[in-house]
This record gives structure tokens, C-alpha cells and sequence, in this order.
């Protein structure tokens, strides 16, 4: 049976969050396709060997892991901790790019129309001249 990224994703999301694997790791952001394509590659087998028919929801694939957490590929456990802490990052970004970039928008995009990105557009357009503080939460943030 062959496991495809996104089913991996949400595992490698339910699981590690909940086994409490982002401890103290710091890592830059990476999209959703570059986690999932990671898990794939180091928890794929672990979990068609072991959670071969667990369902995603109702944390039935993080119980099924953390049952198994000693049998469990220690590259899986460690790819685990770098995706939860890069997502979380970038959720924190996306979060903080209003404040971030609130000045930013004001002094380079004005007569922005609101909506449909357009502030993002306009401060992707000005970055040579948009504070790093707000280029950073932008590129964190995956919107760039």
C-alpha cells in the first residue's frame, strides 16, 4: 500500500503535535508539499508497518505511534520535530505579518485597495525598499 504525501502531512501533523515533538527545535519555515514530501521519506514505512489502518482524525495515528514510539525510525522522530517547529513558525509569521509589516504598508502601498492580497502584492513589489523585519515575517510566512 502506498501512502501519499498529504495522508503523511496530516500524520506527521497529528502525531507530532500532539506527541509534544517540537520541544525546543529551531528551524526555518518549509511549505506544506516540502513537510509532507519530507515524512513521506523518513515515517512512510514506519507508518504503513505500524498504523497500516489508522485513520487520521480522532487522534487514532498519534496513539498508534506514540504505542510504537521505540520501534519508530529515530530519523522519522527527528524529521517529525524540524516539520512541527518549521509549521508553527510559519503560522506564528503568517500570523505576525500584519503588525510586522502595518508601517511598511502605510509608508510604500498607498491607495492599496484592501482584499484579495493586494497589500501582500504591493510590499512583494516594494521589498527592496520594505524593512526586513516585515521581508522576514513575509518570507516566514510562505508569501513571498
Amino acid at each position: 500500500m502506498r501512502i501519499s504525501s498529504r495522508r503523511l502531512l496530516g500524520a506527521g501533523l497529528a502525531a507530532g503535535l500532539l506527541m509534544g515533538l517540537a520541544a525546543s527545535v529551531s528551524a526555518q519555515t518549509i511549505s506544506y508539499s516540502e513537510a509532507g514530501a519530507l515524512l513521506a521519506k523518513s515515517c512512510g514505512k514506519d507508518i504503513e508497518k505500524y498504523c497500516p489502518k489508522v485513520n487520521l482524525g480522532g487522534g487514532a495515528l498519534k496513539d498508534c505511534l506514540q504505542e510504537r514510539a521505540a520501534q519508530i525510525n529515530p530519523q522519522c522522530i527527528a524529521d517529525y520535530k524540524i516539520v512541527v517547529a518549521s509549521l508553527n513558525e510559519r503560522l506564528a509569521a503568517q500570523a505576525a505579518v500584519t503588525k510586522a509589516c502595518r508601517g511598511d504598508a502605510t509608508q510604500f502601498c498607498q491607495g492599496t485597495a484592501p482584499g484579495n492580497a493586494h497589500y501582500l502584492n504591493c510590499l512583494n513589489a516594494a521589498k527592496k525598499v520594505v524593512s526586513k523585519r516585515c521581508t522576514t515575517a513575509i518570507t516566514n510566512a510562505g508569501w513571498n
